[in-house]
């Protein structure tokens, strides 16, 4: 079961000021009965809920071993929000590779601009954001290194060099093929060959 979105002006905000906030929002969604399992994210406004698959999971988990391999646990983040520029964008991304050296805001919360990598799986229902609106979003904040893995065309896309909020190099890849990071941010190879398809 996948939830695409909820919108926004049916969920009372406790924003004193009126205006929407991130923070209004995921308050209102801590005091909702959402299902343990559900990653919940905002992306420009919108609330999606999606069901965690094998599938996908399988995919994040081998990302996540992987990076493990080469980077201390707590540089690597999966499903922890972190809030990106432009209208509302408080994304939980699939996985996270955060800087060396990076510490939490005065918030308690992570900074897009200690964000090295990204790797997001696709979900049918969310797979609009992960190629278009978080893409650009992941861009314009200037992440190196940003991963689409689709289980259901069997493909990597990877996209670097991010300026003037765009991606200005894309490497598409079948799976099962590795998928070479050495020369970004990441800097390994990521093997490819165990992600299952849907």
């Amino acid at each position: 079961m996948e939830i695409d979105r909820i919108d926004t002006d049916r969920i009372e905000m406790p924003d004193r000021s009126g205006e929407l906030t991130l923070d209004a929002m995921f308050e209102a969604l801590e005091k909702m009965p959402v299902p343990e399992g559900i990653k919940v994210e905002i992306v420009e406004g919108n609330i999606f809920m999606s069901l965690q698959r094998d599938t996908h999971w399988d995919i994040i988990l081998d990302i996540v071993e992987q990076l493990r391999a080469r980077y201390p646990r707590k540089r690597i983040k999966s499903d922890v929000r972190i809030d990106y520029p432009g209208y509302l964008n408080g994304f939980a991304t699939d996985v996270t590779l955060i800087a060396e050296g990076a510490v939490k805001d005065a918030r308690g919360r992570w900074r897009y601009q200690d964000v090295e990598f990204v790797a997001e799986v696709i979900s049918k229902r969310t797979g609009a954001n992960d190629y278009g609106s978080k893409k650009v979003t992941y861009a314009q904040a200037g992440v190196p290194v940003y991963l689409i893995a689709d289980p259901y065309t069997g493909r990597c896309r990877l996209f670097t060099d991010p300026k003037d909020g765009e991606y200005l190099t894309e490497v598409s890849v079948a799976f099962g093929k590795d998928l070479d990071l050495t020369d970004t941010a990441v800097g390994l190879t990521l093997k490819t060959g165990e992600f299952p398809r849907d």
